[in-house]
């Protein structure tokens, strides 16, 4: 769908130079695409840093389009000319203006590039609804005031055969313009919207083999990427399929399948919403939820098919043709090469069918790659997390979480018969194995509670059964069998995305490359919790004279001014650990841990001494 957009917006890019240059369309609209191609083999920072100009450049001019074109409207007979020109309102019946809207679809294929590259994207949860829902806005209001413009202004007949309508359009009001710079100012931002959308369509649509070649569903050397980390073979894939559209299919033909791919895309994608909210996978965490579930997603199944339908019959074989291919392509290469399966089965799970468990592997998977949210309260939990050093070469797996469930008991509402209960075996929810001689042992509760953390260390290690754990990997070698770390966390059934979301986040920290060797070689707990905070949002200050933290000495914690919503969790003073409340006193050789937002830790960074930070 991608490459049929493209492919149509580069020949339109053709149509405007040739208002200017005595050019062939189509051999433009190739050269581009090449020029594209390399652009998006250089990288995706400069591909976004040029298509950022471009739709700065062309957004402004159409904004200017616009208030001209409306002044001039403005400047006539109003109402004679729309009666004039908008009578009859829809010329060819509601069954015209149903199958140009299929045919238009197209021009919001946007949406879709915006989610394509979301790897790419800083905080993907907030930043791709956004895009998606200013895209939408401001494409929709250019749209119908530019067509508006356009039908008023301009000879019906003129309209329906004219390649180039705005720049047409432009000269009828912004003639007064010196040198013809009105229609150059048209054609500039017709330019800007062609390629933008070519060199978007190409910068997103090969990341769709790329990824499909990571996932053993077509052949591997699709994967490689370039000197510039960028999918190289695929975006040269891509561009060279776009070409052959380019050069054997007309305009009309490529925009009504660039529309129809689109509306199947749509609606599978209605479908996918339904399928994954009823699922209730627990592991899938969406950081935005469409509204009006699941009616929103009904009307788009129906609206969709409704305009295809409406398209005519090349629409509908070439897309029936496509889906048929497709099916035969998964059942003849994929399907044997992926032990993968959709959400429909744990829909079926809930009918007393099969389900499809490692999914909620791969979801928790895309949860580590999301991270936490902002209002997950991590470095808090591990800040005010139970520390257990455990010496004894003897403790056993049942001895120890009698301990942890006794000293739970002390901070929760429920009894340690209860707790050891729930760490069972039988009554446990679950625990991963990470490798690497560390686990997670985790269990959700029906209290409304904060998270709370109890870490493990065990100095000499200690023997669990296999059986007992989930294993993150597989052929552990025996000395991973071995547990040296192992973390419980246990939170709220009411807050249980953000219990999965601190759980991928632990697995993360555990998995890195050092965390064995740093969990054995800690000094004390407090090097025990840093382990596990976040180095941007985790701080160590040593309160010495003679330097900027020589004020906090004899202070209150509660009168400290500290950069926004920043927090002492531990002092560590002359070998002891403090948990601090408002009115501990800070002394003169403390050392501070300090948790807070990335800003306020950056702000603390700048303004203490260099030395012990954490």
């Amino acid at each position: 769908a991608l490459i049929f957009k493209s492919a149509f917006a580069l020949i339109g890019m053709g149509a405007y130079l040739s208002i200017y240059m005595d050019v062939p369309i189509k051999p433009i609209a190739v050269t581009f695409s090449l020029l594209f191609m390399l652009l998006n083999i250089v990288g995706v920072k400069k591909t976004g840093q040029v298509q950022g100009m471009l739709v700065v450049a062309l957004v402004g001019i159409l904004i200017f389009f616009v208030i001209l074109g409306l002044f001039e409207i403005f400047s006539l007979n109003t109402d004679e000319i729309n009666r004039q020109q908008l009578t009859p309102f829809m010329p060819f019946g509601f069954e015209g203006l149903i199958s140009t809207v299929g045919l238009i679809f197209v021009s919001y294929a946007g949406l879709t590039q915006v989610a394509s590259v979301a790897e790419e994207i800083k905080n993907p949860d907030r930043n791709i609804p956004l895009g998606m829902i200013l895209s939408l806005i401001t494409a929709t209001v250019i749209y119908v005031l530019g067509v508006y413009i356009m039908v008023v202004l301009l000879d019906p007949d003129v309209l329906r055969e004219d390649l180039t309508p705005v720049a047409s359009a432009a000269n009828v009001f912004m003639d007064w313009l010196p040198f013809g710079s009105g229609l150059l100012l048209v054609v500039i931002a017709a330019i800007a919207a062609f390629a933008s959308t070519g060199n978007a369509g190409i910068m997103s649509a090969a990341r769709y083999p790329f990824a499909m070649a990571r996932d053993k569903l077509i052949w591997k050397s699709f994967t490689k990427v370039s000197r510039f980390d960028t999918p190289s073979v695929s975006i040269v894939f891509t561009t060279g399929i776009m070409i052959l559209f380019i050069l054997v299919l007309d305009v009309a033909d490529i925009a009504k399948l660039a529309s129809a791919f689109m509306l199947l895309i749509f609606g599978f994608l209605n479908v996918a919403v339904i399928i994954m909210r009823e699922s209730r996978i627990e592991e899938y965490d969406p950081g935005f939820k469409s509204p009006l579930y699941p009616w929103m997603q009904i009307i788009g199944i129906t609206i969709t098919i409704w305009l295809i339908a409406e398209m005519g019959w090349i629409s509908i074989l070439f897309t029936a043709g496509m889906v048929i291919c497709c099916i035969i392509y998964y059942y003849q290469y994929a399907k044997d090469r992926v032990v993968r399966q959709g959400a429909i089965y744990h829909v079926h799970a809930r009918l007393g069918e099969m389900r499809y468990d490692a999914l909620e592997r791969e979801m928790r998977g895309i949860m580590r790659e999301k991270g936490l949210r902002k209002e997950d309260p991590y470095e808090q939990a591990i800040g005010h997390a139970i520390v257990l050093d455990i010496e004894n070469k003897h403790m056993d797996y049942r001895g120890l979480i009698e301990k942890v469930s006794g000293l739970l008991a002390e901070r929760m509402p429920l009894r340690k018969q209860e707790l050891l209960s729930i760490f069972s075996e039988e009554g446990t929810e679950g625990a991963i194995a990470i490798g690497k001689g560390a686990a997670l042992k985790h269990a959700r509760i029906n209290l409304d509670m904060d998270s709370e953390i109890v870490l493990v260390r065990f100095r000499h290690g200690i023997e669990i059964d296999d059986e007992m754990f989930e294993s993150a990997y597989t052929d552990q070698q025996a000395n991973e069998r071995k547990m040296v770390a192992l973390i419980f966390l246990v939170s709220s059934k009411k807050k249980s995305g953000q219990h999965l979301r601190i759980l991928a986040h632990l697995s993360e920290m555990i998995d890195s490359v050092d965390f064995t060797e740093r969990w054995k070689n800690a000094k004390d707990e407090a090097e025990l919790r840093e382990i596990l905070l976040r180095d941007e949002r985790f701080i160590n200050i040593v309160i010495r004279r003679n330097n900027i933290t020589e004020r906090m000495i004899g202070e209150k914690v509660k009168e400290l001014e500290l950069p926004g919503e920043s927090l002492i969790t531990i002092i560590k003073r002359d070998g002891k650990i403090i948990f601090p409340h408002g009115n501990t006193v800070i002394r003169e050789a403390d050392e501070l841990s300090i948790i807070g937002e990335k800003v306020d830790i950056d702000q603390l960074k700048k303004f203490m001494p260099k030395g012990k930070y954490g």
